[in-house]
């Protein structure tokens, strides 16, 4: 038996294993608005260089690591690039038009948040200390 062999299987399968439900929760709600856009691009970008090494090692266990985690993070990546794409759009829908009065001013300032955080927001703006 080859004792690295056995070692890295078990560790692929167990970090691979540990990503799945991330990524199964980021595709079933599709909601990855608290992931980093460019901490993804980076990650993604790291993963093309590093590949150059590990695709020029011998086949084994860490290029089904590695292959798992290049699709896994170009996953998250397009997820994330089609969520923001997705609000853009959404957000450019819901762009007042000419006359229109905003919500904002309709319900006075600090509308749409809690009463603490109009507190908190006052202090700030006004230097006070703390309530």
């Amino acid at each position: 038996m080859d004792i690295p062999l056995i070692a890295g299987t078990a560790s692929t399968v167990v970090f691979a294993v540990s990503n799945l439900p991330m990524l199964g929760k980021a595709l079933r709600t599709r909601d990855v608005s608290s992931y980093s856009l460019p901490s993804i691009a980076m990650i993604n970008a790291a993963n093309a260089v590093y590949s150059l090494y590990v695709f020029s090692l011998p086949p084994g266990p860490i290029w089904a690591l590695h292959a798992f985690y290049v699709v896994s993070c170009a996953i998250m990546l397009v997820l994330c690039l089609a969520q923001r794409r997705s609000t853009a759009r959404r957000a450019a829908t819901d762009r007042p038009r000419s006359g229109d009065v905003s919500l904002s001013r309709r319900r006075g300032r600090g509308a749409g948040r809690s009463r603490g955080a109009r507190a908190w927001s006052g202090v700030l703006r006004l230097g006070r200390a703390a309530p």
